[in-house]
């Protein structure tokens, strides 16, 4: 076992190989300092979105709310097709959609904490870490090309060359992903479940850069995440297992999934085909555990991040979960431990007549309709902010 000589915890964690980055972001943790203070002190390496953060973040106070009324007064159209946002809400005011307020919005909170990254992202080995993700719509993710499309868009207004735009790993997404590699954007690869569909998303990441070779493109300095959820699973199959009298499973389902997936990712990015790609600067598809704050009271508030620290990977927490493990994580290799163990659990709920693919997909329906509820109350919630600014004038 490594001895640590630092003390803080996170920068202990990333000596073991493994980044925190943290699932949050609001104007105020970045314009306050805050953020700053995590990065410069806390050894902070990255941080993700989604509309859920967003939602809260917009739809809490009024830190937002100037410029509402700036993008309102300024109708910039950025929908001329019949006056909806990607997503069917409607634009209450015939010039500037929702959504494209939505966007302007976020743009700016991913601008501003991409340049407080950037000293992460350019240390000596440039690109490591330092990234900043912005998600397409999800309401797009069942639609290849309008993802492709929205995402080459953000990618460009961005302009930052550490930031991640964040793909749903759906059937439909794995030829985006492909496509938006060959483009030469970074890609965050969210929404992962289960292994069958984490190793299309290393073939999509993969025949992305080989197509990159193949036009004559550099495939150096891009790079990508596979975020594979975690509690999510235990949540669902956990009650399914007490049902079966499999109490001594309870808590187990997705961590041995995600010392699996880590063999996937091992073998994967050491083969013959990879080591090509690696010679022209590629870099390989790190895996990021996402959704790892324990929903079950009865677990610990750091679980998924205490086992499943290992090299090359990355863990992006919620803000509770952060500080929680700064306070009292456990700092270890633990992530290649008792892989037998790990395989028997999954071997139990196969020979009980558990179908992992299909809870996959069970997780993958469930995880696109959590991003659209809180992306269309998102939504609704600037159009209302921005009936108060009208009425108000």
């Amino acid at each position: 076992m490594k001895v640590m000589s630092e003390k803080n915890i996170i920068k202990q964690t990333y000596q073991l190989g493994q980044s925190i980055w943290l699932d949050f972001i609001d104007r105020k943790l970045v314009q306050s300092g805050e953020l700053k203070k995590f990065i410069d002190e806390d050894g902070l390496r990255g941080m993700t979105s989604n509309p859920a953060i967003f939602e809260k973040a917009i739809s809490s106070g009024d830190q937002y709310t100037q410029q509402i009324r700036q993008l309102s007064d300024g109708g910039r159209t950025a929908d001329k097709s019949g006056g909806k946002a990607a997503g069917g809400i409607s634009d209450q005011t015939g010039d500037i959609t929702n959504e494209e307020i939505f966007y302007s919005l976020a743009l700016e909170d991913i601008q501003a904490a991409a340049d407080l990254f950037k000293s992460v992202y350019e240390e000596k080995v440039k690109g490591a870490d330092g990234y900043v993700s912005l998600e397409v719509s999800p309401r797009l993710a069942r639609d290849t090309m309008a993802t492709v499309s929205q995402a080459v868009s953000l990618w460009g207004r961005v302009a930052r060359q550490n930031v991640m735009i964040k793909v749903p790993g759906t059937i439909e997404g794995l030829a985006a992903i492909r496509h938006l590699i060959g483009e030469g954007l970074n890609i965050n690869v969210t929404l992962l479940f289960g292994l069958e569909r984490y190793q299309q998303v290393i073939e999509a990441y993969v025949s992305g850069l080989e197509d990159r070779v193949r036009a004559g493109k550099s495939v150096d300095g891009i790079a990508s995440v596979a975020s594979f959820f975690l509690s999510r699973i235990d949540v669902l199959l956990d009650p399914v297992l007490k049902e079966k009298g499999l109490h001594d499973l309870n808590g187990k389902t997705a961590i041995a999934l995600a010392k699996k997936a880590y063999e996937l990712y091992k073998k994967a990015f050491s083969s013959d085909r990879w080591k090509s790609l690696a010679d022209k600067g590629a870099r390989p598809q790190r895996l990021l555990w996402a959704s790892t704050s324990s929903k079950d009271p009865s677990f610990s508030d750091t679980k998924y991040v205490d086992a499943l620290i290992g090299k090359d990977t990355v863990n992006t927490v919620p803000m509770e979960t952060y500080h929680a493990f700064l306070d009292h994580g456990h700092v270890a290799e633990t992530l290649e431990s008792d892989l037998p163990a790990a395989e028997q659990v999954l071997d139990t709920l196969s020979k009980n007549g558990i179908d992992m693919n299909g809870v996959a997909q069970q997780l993958e329906n469930d995880g696109i309709d959590k991003f659209i509820q809180p992306y269309d109350k998102l939504l609704k919630a600037i159009e209302g902010k921005r009936h108060e600014l009208r009425m108000a004038d």
